[in-house]
């Protein structure tokens, strides 16, 4: 697959942390950190952390090839990796298949490794973000060709974090949809929870008039927080999120 680029990276405005970036295979991850938490080992210990957790899915897809391929909600063989396990979980309180969570999964289980060496922490992987913060941040919505894209942003409070953050598109990016939407941003308790949210979410958008539905099914499941769900000019926003509009872009 050809490499597409990033255009959405750094959603969060972070001035105050570091930021270093890890490629895997498929796993092109950028973190943020405290600069006292920073350091070479850090940068090791994360990579190891991503490979051994490749490594652990990987495995078991060889064994279980219909994990990858289900559409809907599936049980994972026993002896299945915690990361797998997350995965349909998640994906079973959305009723779409676990590798709609697979993104967020991965930004989870960095994201949880790395709140033990800082307070403050930012795992980006393909749009959806793990933010664990002592302050409040925004995270700008990236929405493709959408006149909302980059011109607004999700103000995320320090007490809703730990917080997953995720994007789903039907017109931007690699990732399967079957849906429509320039854009749909799920907040929730875990990233890999937001993940299937907003894959279930931008699966119900064939056109504007759904809009509405997709975010009010998305906020039904357990544990999302809100939603946002952006195709053209038009925009629906369901539960506890504030919208705050971005400055310098355009």
């Amino acid at each position: 697959m050809p490499y597409e680029p990033r255009r959405y990276r750094r959603q969060t405005v972070n001035g105050d942390l570091v930021h270093f970036r890890i490629v895997v295979k498929e796993t092109d991850v950028d973190i943020g950190v405290r600069p006292a938490a920073f350091s070479r080992e850090l940068v090791f210990s994360t990579e190891q952390l991503i490979r051994a957790e490749r490594a652990a899915l990987e495995a078991y897809i060889a064994r279980d090839e219909a994990f990858v391929r289900a559409l809907e909600p599936y049980q994972p063989l026993p002896g299945a990796p915690t990361i797998a396990r997350d995965m349909a979980a998640a994906a079973a309180l959305c009723n779409v298949g676990p590798m709609a969570a697979v993104a967020g999964a991965f930004a989870d289980r960095i994201g949880k490794s790395l709140v033990r060496r800082s307070p403050d922490v930012v795992v980006e992987n393909g749009g959806d973000i793990f933010l664990r913060s002592t302050k409040k941040r925004v995270v700008a919505v990236f929405a493709g060709a959408s006149p909302f894209s980059n011109r607004i942003g999700l103000e995320v409070p320090p007490y809703l974090t730990p917080l997953g953050v995720c994007t789903s598109s039907g017109t931007v990016g690699p990732s399967l949809s079957l849906g429509r939407a320039d854009a749909v941003v799920v907040a929730a308790s875990t990233a890999t929870l937001a993940d299937a949210a907003a894959t279930a979410a931008a699966n119900r958008v064939r056109s504007a008039e759904d809009i509405e539905a997709a975010a009010v099914a998305a906020t039904a499941i357990p544990g999302v927080i809100g939603a946002i769900v952006i195709i053209g000019d038009r925009l629906a926003v369901k539960g506890g999120l504030k919208l705050v509009p971005l400055s310098g872009t355009g």
